[in-house]
């Protein structure tokens, strides 16, 4: 079972920027173990820190080469073009069609403190830009243009009503 509920459209949480994280400890990395656990959970290829309650600027990521945990990441350089269909584990079940920078220069550190610097290209590029919005409290459905936004918007408010009359289920797609 997953250590922590994801944090879906709707909870403040999810708009706020992340705080930097100013020590990396046992603390941090029991976070992000548990974090992983979460994303695999859901299933996602990427998780960051915010979507699940913690306002601190880290997320972890999977794209089949093994997991990894990114603290204080920050993109430096962006090149080209790549529009793609794109999910989000805090808007479950929707998918849009974004464009975003098809390369990227990340840097930021390990759980071991170590630097780290990565030049990522087409899904790995767009993981991390998914993932840095979200720890500067944007959603996706921010990307989106004003006519995708409204159908968005009303898919939600759809699922919202569905929702309410439902014996457990999940908090957020609140939209006030």
């Amino acid at each position: 079972m997953a250590p922590y509920a994801i944090r879906l459209f709707g909870d403040p949480v999810l708009k706020q920027r992340a705080a930097d994280v100013a020590d990396i400890d046992g603390r941090l990395a029991r976070l992000a173990e548990d974090m992983l656990v979460t994303m695999y959970d859901a299933p996602g290829l990427g998780l960051a820190a915010p979507q699940v309650g913690v306002q601190k600027r880290l997320f972890v990521y999977d794209i089949g080469e093994g997991p990894r945990t990114l603290v204080n990441p920050v993109i430096s350089e962006a090149r080209g073009e790549w529009s793609y269909d794109e999910g989000c584990l805090s808007v479950p079940g929707m998918s849009f069609e974004i464009i975003r920078p098809k390369e990227i220069h990340l840097t930021g550190y390990d759980l071991d403190g170590n630097e780290v610097s990565i030049e990522a290209d087409e899904l790995l590029a767009r993981l991390f830009q998914h993932e840095l919005d979200h720890l500067d409290g944007v959603l996706l459905l921010e990307h989106l243009d004003d006519d995708q936004r409204k159908a968005a918007m009303k898919e939600l408010r759809h699922r919202v009503v569905q929702d309410d009359g439902a014996e457990g289920s999940s908090k957020g797609l609140r939209l006030l």
